[in-house]
Formats: C-alpha cells, sequence, structure tokens
C-alpha cells in the first residue's frame, strides 16, 4: 500500500484524496494534525488495509481519536515509524562492529611489537657465537623485520586517522541515538526508550530482587484544553508538566512521554511507598502554578494531573506492570482527578 499510495499523492487524485481525508477527519471530530492527516489519509486510499480496520473498530467503538491513539496507530502501521526503530537497531550493530575492529586494530599491532621485540633479542643472544649461517639468516629476519616496523609505523598513523573517525563516526551514531530515543517536544524520553527502559528495569528486579515501582501521570481534561486555547498553548502546557516530571525522574528513574498528555515515571529499587510520596509531590507542584498563555498573557488557570502506580510482582513482565498501573490511573480518573492512586491497597494505605 505504501508505493501506491506515495504515487496516489503525486498524482491528479491527490487533490480528491486529501478533501475526503479532511472531511473524514472533520466527520469524526479528528484535529488535522500531520500526523492524523497521513494515518486519514491512508485511511480513505485503502479502506481494505489493516490500518483502515483497526481505524474502523475505533469509529464503532466511539473511542476518541486522542494524540496517544495516533502515534500507536502511526508506530503499528506507518512505514516511517517502523523505520525509525529498524535505524536504531542498525546503528547499534554498527557500533558493536566499530568496537570489535579497534580491538582488532590494537591487537595487531601489539602481536606486530612483540615479534620484532623477539626476532631483536634472539640476533644479540647470538653474537659472538660461531652460528654461521643461522646467524646470518636471523640477521636477515631482524633486517626484515626492522623494514616491516616502519612500514608498521606508517600504519599506524594511518589507522590513528582512522580509529579517530570512528571514534567521531560512533559519537554521531549515539548522539543519533540519542535524539531518536527522546521526545521532540518534551525532552523526555520518548515510547521506545520508556519500553526499552522498562524491559531492563523488570529484568533487573527479577534477577536481584529489589523492588520496581511504575507510574502512569495524565493531564487532567487535556482534550478540553486543546479545543479552547488551540494546540500550540496545549503544547505549552506539556512541556510544562513534562518539566515538572523530568525533575523527578532524575538517574536511576526515568521519565518519559507515555503517548498524547500520557506520561510514565520508572523507580528502579524503590517500593510504592517512595513512589507515591514523589508522585504526590509532582501533582502538588504541577497544580500550584497558575499558567498564562505566552503569546496574549492570559490567565489559562491551574493544570491538575491524574496518576496511578503499581509495585513490580514477582514474575510479572513489563506489560502486566503497565497495565495495573494504567487500572491505578483509571481509578484516579473515576474518583474525581487530581490524586493519585495505587493497584496495590497496602501500598495505597502507606
Amino acid at each position: 500500500m505504501s508505493a501506491e499510495f506515495e504515487t496516489s499523492l503525486r498524482g491528479p487524485q491527490a487533490y480528491d484524496l486529501a478533501r475526503r481525508a479532511i472531511a473524514a477527519m472533520e466527520k469524526h471530530k479528528v484535529w488535522p494534525t500531520a500526523l492524523n492527516f497521513e494515518l486519514w489519509s491512508h485511511y480513505v486510499a485503502a479502506q481494505d488495509s489493516p490500518l483502515a480496520a483497526e481505524i474502523n473498530l475505533l469509529i464503532e467503538a466511539g473511542e476518541p481519536f486522542t494524540e496517544s491513539v495516533g502515534e500507536k496507530l502511526a508506530e503499528r502501521f506507518l512505514p516511517k515509524a517502523r523505520l525509525s526503530g529498524e535505524i536504531l537497531e542498525a546503528g547499534d550493530a554498527l557500533t558493536k562492529e566499530l568496537d570489535s575492529v579497534s580491538r582488532a586494530i590494537e591487537s595487531a599491532r601489539s602481536s606486530s611489537e612483540e615479534y620484532g621485540q623477539q626476532l631483536a633479542s634472539a640476533s644479540e643472544s647470538l653474537a659472538g657465537e660461531d652460528t654461521g649461517k643461522i646467524k646470518a639468516m636471523v640477521e636477515t629476519l631482524t633486517q626484515a623485520t626492522q623494514r616491516v616496523r616502519q612500514e608498521n609505523a606508517t600504519l599506524e598513523s594511518q589507522l590513528a586517522d582512522t580509529t579517530a573517525e570512528v571514534s567521531r563516526l560512533r559519537e554521531h551514531l549515539e548522539q543519533t541515538r540519542l535524539d531518536a530515543m527522546t521526545d521532540g517536544l518534551t525532552s523526555l524520553a520518548n515510547r521506545k526508550a520508556f519500553d526499552e527502559a522498562l524491559e531492563r528495569a523488570c529484568a533487573t528486579a527479577e534477577e536481584t530482587g529489589e523492588a520496581l515501582s511504575l507510574a502512569l501521570i495524565d493531564i487532567d481534561h487535556f482534550k478540553l484544553f486543546n479545543d479552547t486555547w488551540g494546540h500550540q498553548t496545549g503544547d505549552q502546557v506539556l512541556r510544562y508538566v513534562a518539566s515538572v516530571i523530568g525533575r523527578a525522574g532524575a538517574s536511576p528513574r526515568t521519565a518519559a512521554r507515555y503517548g498524547g498528555e500520557e506520561f510514565a515515571l520508572i523507580f528502579p529499587g524503590e517500593a510504592a511507598k517512595s513512589a507515591l510520596a514523589v508522585l504526590e509531590e509532582i501533582r502538588c507542584e504541577v497544580a500550584s502554578r497558575v499558567l498564562k498563555r505566552r503569546s496574549t498573557s492570559e490567565d489559562l488557570g491551574a493544570v491538575t494531573i491524574s496518576a496511578g502506580l503499581a509495585e513490580r510482582r514477582a514474575d510479572e513482565a513489563p506489560a502486566g506492570l503497565i497495565e495495573r498501573a494504567d487500572a491505578a490511573l483509571y481509578a484516579s480518573k473515576r474518583g474525581g482527578r487530581n490524586r493519585t492512586s495505587a493497584a496495590d491497597p497496602i501500598a495505597a494505605a502507606a
């Protein structure tokens, strides 16, 4: 579908496709962001595609087409989103290969020096001995080795330049990976980085027996806020909430934008009681500030958040931990918002 779709965008039917996509978004009250336009253009272009089937299920269920929903669909169905993950994996593989090459170069250099030293020592030990042909042979080998060492000196100079270039390339790959693992709007870890961090944290907790807690955090009434003030002001709110969560999520914790207006905090080595206290500090700080619209200085009022917390159980997979944290988040929503709920009643009591 991807090749046909790209072709249709460059043909006479492109305008009709765009009109139908906009009409479909307007009909289902979907904001015409760049990502949504791409998704709904695919939708109207290929009604029998897996993406169209998924969107139809959302429509039938009456589910709102939020930014989070759009991002998840893009990750599953749009080729560019899948390509991003493939680039990261290729970068990891190349970095490992460069490390291997660097080690091989250093080993070869050391072996060459050691070989030359051994031959020179053998020549010296035969001095004064009536060894005739043997001594002549060793001296010939020594001269050959000296020539090799001179050539190696030139090679080492070239290798030094190559090693410097390898280091520069590795740094570039690491920066590229960092950029690909960072949410562009909030500068927090993105969803892929969160998934990897949670996998590592669960594996460590399983191995060491240490506690691990996960919090999911959602901005209350964010869609209404966007509808009232617009997406630019909504982005301002997202960055503000992310800055508060980010300060609390310094290493070894991980703060991430989970999707849309939803965030996540991973607490390695921390039980629910400790994590609850941090979440309450975040909630109170977010609600304490009256925001102003940057363009007009209008008062936007206070923003509140709801949070759900779960402490990992023995043998629990990341998906199970996320599911329980998500259920606790919805308990906070049902309970009136602007509050924190824990999946475990004992932890909530603590």
